[in-house]
């Protein structure tokens, strides 16, 4: 029956032999038989339960008011302890394998059982489809300017022009070459994975305990786990060692490379371990739950096989050349028409001879409209850029990935491994005064140092312990207690000291204990450290120790207690503090990330840590708080929308699996923002594929790397930053040459359109594959221009670029227009050809003034396309100066002397200097109207010209985001006025109060000072 007990302190004897780690010692009460063992406090009813072994006694429960029970001598309730717990991702069996999981632990599957399986499930490894690399290679053919290459090409061939139908040959492999050695990239990240896996592993089957292969396994199977294996298949901890034994230990388990865990994590009876982690500590059995694409690593598999999107830049090429495609095939079957039967060259001819006359004038205009060169120039220019890199230490697997970097808005980045150093390090600790109590924390008011807690830790550390924490603490005291630093030998002998005894860690402990001898006054004392808990509790209570700790659990720091002895019996234990320990971040990573935040670059943290672990490292990187549990990405009571929303103004997230970083990537992309993400393990893979750009960091796993588009050999993120910049002068070179492309070939297809139809007026076939062929030459060394950086990711803009080109490409036509109408009605040059027509006078000199003029002027407005402001604001490289202006000193030096062979009449000094020099004034005209037109662009604009239903709605949302935060504006300014306000008078009534005061203090003054 129940016993009410008086509310009088109870009195703790001196020795306490400890049940559990929460209860306190039922140890006070007068004669209780021996046999009576005391079970402990339940904390829940408040009750101490006692069991009587070998009496017939019945089991009595005192009653024990707690609150009062738990006071301390001043009166106050000792704090608890605060632990953050790990949370493990939950695994779901279904019943039907749960069913298939009972296997008897020292006999195992049967070899019948196990054919079955295999026959159910599958081997234990990931599938892989391979590509036939022919067609792969085949598959770089296609395209819409491939499409109209290839056509080129044919009726090349047809008409016997093997010229044009090399040089087409020509770029249509080097592309396709380009395109198969350097973005092949899915099957070596999916064998990367495969390698992960382990290859051979000890399980229990037909009553043995054998060695097979890692693929060979089933659920059911019953695997053995030991220090340094490799988990070969998702299982269950048995809680049984490898013989049988019942185990209530720990496995100790390295997942950093699967969840991005800083920390081993401790696992035991009914936890799941995962396919490829590590085994870094312990031994048990545990049964196979899930294997090959099942498992959580084949979750990962599976992620980057099904990631199969399009890259940016492949869009923008494709939606370019659709574009020039599209007005080209347009122009080019009205001319042909037109030149058949509307104003064939000869009437007189008859139908078949007027097609092929008119085929072999379309196709001539068709190649040198074309963009030839766009697909090979952007390689050469990424190419380029990618050597560049590479002296940086970032390697670039995929070429257009470079391009792609340069408009990255967001960077997800990994914490452990990336932003941290992935070693856990010795932080701010927690020191304790010197003759502190329980009650008393003062103590003799001189607090223990640092090299006081190291020291004394080193003393309870193991030697040569392959542990995290246990290396950690071992390293800071070596590299900062001075008696420590000073040894000749780094091995564990400590000068002045000698550790007579040492008690390792154990599971049930909770901490490790040294005897040590101070060789100076011959004192013996124990050291020892552990969990704080345990060390507060053998100190008897501290709460300012435990207010340190609490404030350590809610930053994220694993703490641990060290105490030591200070009696003559070593006895009575005395707190020196608690270490706190941090994965801490890397040395440039915050300056790393301001320097993104100055490119426009958002940086959100991506971990598989705890959320305030999260938190307290984004709070030392200099970032905000606002680190979202990934678990909330999978709210099914929020829209997409809603979602998109949390993954945009949070900045980061934690507790992440594969699929959430997954997820992250796609909702983020949903938004219209190119994504980076950098990682390292294998759980960052399928994000990493999936990104716009996936960068793989130094000392990542081979899935990271095969799945990534660029690997960083040096550590840390700060390598990022030049490759965003590099990247960023790399896209204005390609945006300059491909707004200088298109115009181009929008004059060039409208002035002849036009000169064909009204005049039938065309230039040799020669010279026009000769402007083709020299202007898009020289361009290459775009690729070594100086270029401008942007401050903010870059964007292509396709209704500013398509829309600004067709400007250009309108004046440059009235320009050639403007040559045309002087040349023929000013000077009366007839638009007859020199080998049509030799026997008229100045014939072919017109053809000549237009070649000179479309190849010179067209080609200068290069230096007014590579800047988005003026063209003087920076100047160009050298070389690109010389290459440029060395292909058209070429051609007026033709033009002016001519070459026959060349189908190049001699038009003089006069003609060929003035061309040339209207060209160069022509340009800088261009350049002007080109800047008004960037500087008026806007999306409004962009709806306006080219509204979609698309555009329109987004348009909708902007103005609304816009009246939002205009409205927010204000209000900030109304309450900015308000507070000035506030403040000013503040400051006028602290300005009176101290008036009237010295005011006070002056009418009381008796004294006077006379001058004489």
């Amino acid at each position: 029956m129940p016993i009410s007990l008086p509310p009088n302190p109870l009195q703790r004897p001196a020795s306490l032999s400890l049940l559990n780690q929460t209860s306190l010692l039922f140890a006070c009460f007068p004669p209780i038989p021996t046999q009576l063992v005391c079970l402990g406090m339940d904390q829940s009813t408040s009750s101490w339960g006692l069991k009587a072994e070998n009496l017939n006694i019945p089991k009595i429960v005192f009653v024990i008011n707690k609150h009062e029970e738990q006071l301390n001598s001043d009166g106050k309730k000792p704090l608890k302890m605060e632990e953050a717990i790990h949370v493990e991702v939950a695994d779901e069996i279904s019943p039907e394998l749960e069913a298939l999981l009972h296997t008897e632990p020292l006999q195992g599957l049967t070899d019948e059982q196990v054919a079955e399986r295999t026959a159910q499930f599958g081997l234990n490894e990931i599938p892989e489809t391979k590509t036939n690399p022919l067609l792969k290679f085949l598959s770089y053919f296609l395209g819409p300017i491939s499409y109209l290459l290839e056509i080129a090409c044919v009726l090349s061939g047809i008409f016997e022009d093997w010229i044009d139908f090399g040089i087409l040959l020509a770029v249509l492999i080097i592309n396709a070459c380009i395109g198969f050695f350097e973005e092949a990239r899915a099957e070596s990240a999916l064998d990367a994975l495969k390698n992960t896996l382990a290859l051979r592993t000890r399980v229990w089957r037909n009553g043995k305990l054998v060695e097979v292969e890692s693929n060979t396994l089933v659920p059911g199977d019953i695997i053995a786990l030991r220090l340094g294996d490799i988990i070969p298949a998702d299982c269950r901890l048995l809680g049984v060692g490898v013989q049988g034994e019942i185990s209530e230990g720990t496995l100790q388990i390295d997942q950093a490379a699967l969840t991005g865990e800083s920390l081993p994590v401790n696992k035991g009876k009914g936890a799941t371990a995962y396919s490829s982690a590590i085994v870094k500590q312990g031994q048990m059995l545990a049964v196979v739950t899930k294997t090959g694409i099942h498992t959580y690593i084949g979750r990962a598999a599976n992620l980057i096989s099904i990631t199969t999107e399009e890259g940016h830049f492949q869009k923008i090429i494709n939606s370019i050349g659709n574009f020039l495609v599209i007005i080209t095939c347009v122009m080019a079957f009205a001319l042909f028409f037109i030149r058949v039967w509307a104003v064939p060259e000869n009437k007189d001819d008859e139908l078949g001879k007027r097609v092929k006359s008119a085929l072999l004038e379309v196709l001539v205009l068709t190649i040198a409209a074309i963009p030839v060169g766009l697909p090979t120039i952007m390689s050469v220019t990424m190419a380029v850029g990618a050597s560049q890199l590479a002296k940086k230490e970032v390697i670039v697997k995929r070429l257009t990935a470079i391009e792609e970097l340069a408009s990255v808005s967001i960077l997800c980045s990994d914490k452990t491994g990336t932003l941290t150093m992935n070693k856990l390090s010795f932080d701010v600790p927690y020191l304790s005064n010197k003759g502190n109590t329980t009650d008393d924390f003062e103590g003799t008011g001189i607090k223990y140092t640092e090299q006081d807690l190291l020291l004394h830790s080193f003393f309870a550390s193991e030697p040569g312990a392959q542990d995290a924490i246990e290396s950690a603490i071992r390293k800071a005291a070596q590299e900062r207690v001075t008696v420590l630093k000073e040894r000749e030998n780094q091995d564990h002998h400590i000068p002045g000291y000698k550790v007579n005894n040492f008690i390792p860690f154990n599971p049930t402990s909770k901490y490790t204990e040294a005897t040590v001898t101070d060789l100076a006054t011959g004192k013996q004392f124990r050291a020892i450290k552990g969990a704080p808990q345990v060390i507060v509790r053998m100190v008897g209570g501290h709460d300012e120790a435990t207010a340190a700790v609490n404030n350590f659990a809610r930053r994220g720091l694993r703490a641990l207690g060290v105490a030591r002895t200070i009696d003559d019996a070593m006895t009575k234990f005395e707190m020196i503090g608690m270490i706190s320990l941090l994965d801490p971040p890397r040395p440039d990573s915050a300056h790393t990330i301001q320097e993104c935040h100055n490119l426009g670059i958002a940086v959100k943290m991506i971990t598989g840590d705890q959320q305030i672990i999260g938190k307290e490292v984004a709070h030392r990187l200099g970032m905000n708080r606002t680190i979202l549990d990934a678990s909330k990405l999978m709210d099914s009571s929020l829209d997409e929308e809603a979602l998109i929303d949390r993954c945009e103004k949070c900045d980061g997230f934690a507790q992440v699996i594969p699929e959430h970083k997954y997820k992250v990537v796609e909702l983020l992309q949903k938004r219209g923002f190119l994504v980076g993400m950098t990682g390292d393990g294998v759980n960052d893979a399928p994000a990493l594929k999936k990104a716009n750009v996936g960068i793989a960091v130094e000392g990542c796993t081979d899935a990271a790397r095969s799945a990534a588009d660029i690997v960083l050999l040096a550590e840390g993120l700060s390598t990022i930053v030049d490759g965003v910049k590099c990247s960023r002068a790399i896209f204005q070179r390609m945006r300059s040459y491909a707004l200088y492309r298109i115009a181009s070939t929008i004059h060039f297809l409208l002035f002849f359109f036009i000169s064909i139809c009204a005049y039938g007026f065309s230039l040799p076939a020669r010279l026009i594959i000769l402007i083709a062929v020299l202007n898009d030459a020289a361009t290459l060394v775009i690729s070594v221009d100086n270029a401008q950086i942007s401050q903010r990711p870059d964007k292509w803009r396709l209704g500013q670029l398509l829309t600004l080109s067709f400007v250009l490409g309108f004046l440059l036509m009235l320009i050639s227009w403007a040559h045309f109408f002087v040349g023929h009605y000013g000077f009366g040059y007839t638009t007859a050809s020199f080998d049509a027509h030799p026997e008229i006078e100045n014939s072919g000199v017109l053809q000549t003034i237009m070649y000179l003029q479309i190849s010179s002027c067209p080609h200068f407005v290069i230096f007014s396309t590579r800047l988005p402001g003026y063209f003087y604001e920076n100047m160009p490289s050298w070389t690109f100066i010389i290459a440029v202006a060395g292909t058209q000193v070429f051609a007026m030096f033709m033009s002016i002397f001519g070459i026959r062979g060349l189908d190049a009449t001699a038009i003089g000094w006069g003609w060929g200097i003035g061309v040339l020099l209207i060209s160069t004034v022509m340009f800088m005209l261009l350049d002007i109207i080109k800047v008004a037109i960037i500087r008026k662009w806007s999306f409004d604009l962009t709806v306006k010209l080219f509204p979609t239903k698309a555009r329109k709605a987004e348009l909708e949302v902007r103005l609304a985001k816009r009246q939002v935060k205009d409205r927010v504006n204000l209000n900030v300014e109304k309450a900015r006025k308000v507070l000035y306000l506030t403040m000013g008078v503040v400051a006028w009534k602290k300005a009176v109060e101290h008036a009237a005061k010295n005011k006070k203090i002056a009418g009381n003054s008796s004294s006077t000072l006379e001058v004489n």
